[in-house]
């Protein structure tokens, strides 16, 4: 019996195209960028460079939206390492002058002094407030495959436009989606009925936020640099009790490398963290596996309970929620991604960033080949490339796009020539924190509690969007 079981293989493809053609074709139409932070930002210097159309699509009502809320931070990389080398050659052909490049810039110096004169260089090229909410093929669902890959790209905005592309480099970041609160990758019972009082990473301790910290009992949790910046803006503060929760059974992982760091700045962070705790300014709480939150008349009851069982609970005012980010890959929903079950990156780059063997100073170079999906135009890019892995820089995330851009102008030689000089990064070492448990006799045994947040993009937190390591 048939007729009840849909469209047959002949319904579903046909010899013509199920769009119009554009005038000149496919590459007639722009590149499409997703989010206007330094990758973004990047990937559009590299097409500008080489002559491809483009137009950069930002959700916020500025350039490097995302880091903005972050502004206040200082990273730990100088400027020599936060600027892409395509952004700045156009840059300094139109008079720009370059910040110091010893100097550590806030998020908010790498907005004025970077990220918003290349904004203005591209002119009209970036488009802000401009959210993008779903992209497709025109005229094909994910299904269709006869011709698909002559149909333009079509992305819908939140008011409903609807643009064509040829292609799509999204660098939207991971800042909007941060991990729960919970262990286990599940949220915390009753986390959402006491959102109010859970702030996620680097809330402005020491400016805006001030008063909802200053004299309350706060709750760290987290391992990543963020935590311990917030931890260090925190000390700060008088009468302000400070407790710190982590997965691991010791905080070596966190304290990081100290002196031998090769960035200067994020050894000071691991040391004064480190003499915080053993002054007792910082309480620290080891084998802390969040599994309830609750209020009561003293404020807010966090209750961890450990995969054995053993449960230990701390009372406090408020919490912030260092615990990391994941991608969020909805808008692709009818794109054919082939996506990596673990860490939500792309299948082939998964093993060169996986966490469990990788710290970010030992990821290798990698380009449009690891980047590609089935559908042929689409990459994701910068800390979403990732997925879940904290083991990204910014530096990975420029050399990504000067490869992908290389491969849209057809110069496959520039593209597959994947190159990246980073400087040692012990603090990232995990194998060495783990290393440094063991001898001491910490180790849970459980890596994730690890690696439970991303190290900071260009350096201390999140973001280019985004988290990553320096």
């Amino acid at each position: 019996m048939s007729g009840c079981c849909g469209p047959v293989a002949a319904e579903l493809e046909t010899a013509e195209p199920v769009f119009a053609v554009p005038d000149g074709g496919l590459e007639s139409q722009p590149v499409v960028v997703i989010g206007a932070g330094p990758v973004g930002l990047a990937a559009a210097a590299h097409l500008a460079e080489r002559g491809l159309d483009f137009l950069v699509l930002e959700a916020g009502r500025q350039a490097g939206a995302s880091v903005a809320r972050w502004g206040q931070v200082r990273v730990f990389s100088p400027w020599k390492y936060n600027i892409d080398a395509a952004a700045r050659r156009l840059l300094a052909a139109s008079g720009w002058i370059a910040p110091d490049s010893d100097w550590l810039p806030t998020g908010a110096e790498l907005i004025e002094d970077y990220l918003a004169p290349l904004a203005k260089l591209f002119g009209d090229k970036v488009r802000l407030g401009a959210q993008v909410t779903a992209i497709s093929r025109l005229g094909y669902d994910r299904v269709r495959t006869l011709g698909r890959e002559q149909a333009p790209f079509l992305i819908r905005l939140s008011d409903g436009e609807e643009l064509h592309a040829r292609a799509i480099i999204d660098a939207s970041g991971t800042y909007a989606t941060p991990n729960v609160l919970g262990a286990s990758g599940l949220p915390a019972h009753g986390e959402s009925q006491v959102a109010s009082l859970i702030d996620h990473a680097l809330p402005d301790v020491l400016g805006a936020d001030r008063e909802r910290y200053e004299g309350s009992h706060t709750l760290v949790v987290g391992a990543g640099h963020s935590a311990a910046t917030t931890l260090l803006a925190l000390t700060e503060l008088a009468d302000t009790p400070i407790t710190w929760a982590i997965r691991a059974g010791g905080a070596s992982r966190s304290y990081g490398g100290g002196d031998a760091d090769a960035l200067p700045a994020r050894g000071a962070l691991g040391t004064r963290l480190r003499a915080h705790v053993e002054s007792g300014r910082i309480t620290l709480l080891t084998g802390f596996f969040t599994h309830r939150v609750q209020r009561t008349a003293d404020g807010v009851k966090v209750v961890s309970r450990d995969p054995s069982g053993h449960e230990q609970a701390v009372t406090v005012d408020r919490i912030v929620s260092a615990t990391g980010y994941r991608p969020d890959h909805a808008i692709a929903a009818e794109l054919r991604l082939d996506l990596d079950p673990i860490l939500g990156s792309t299948r082939q780059l998964a093993p060169l960033i996986d966490p469990n063997q990788h710290s970010c100073g030992t990821v290798p170079a990698h380009g449009v080949d690891e980047l590609a999906h089935p559908e042929p135009g689409y990459y994701a890019v910068g800390v979403k490339s990732y997925g879940r892995a904290p083991t990204f820089l910014m530096a990975t995330g420029y050399e990504q796009v000067r490869s992908v851009a290389a491969a849209l102008a057809d110069d496959w030689e520039a593209a597959h020539d994947v190159q990246l000089d980073l400087p040692e990064t012990g603090v990232c070492s995990s194998a060495l924190a783990e290393a440094q448990e063991q001898r001491a006799g910490l180790a849970t045994g459980i890596s994730g509690g690890l690696l439970s947040t991303p190290l900071p993009t260009a350096l201390p937190l999140v973001t280019a969007g985004d988290g990553g390591c320096c």
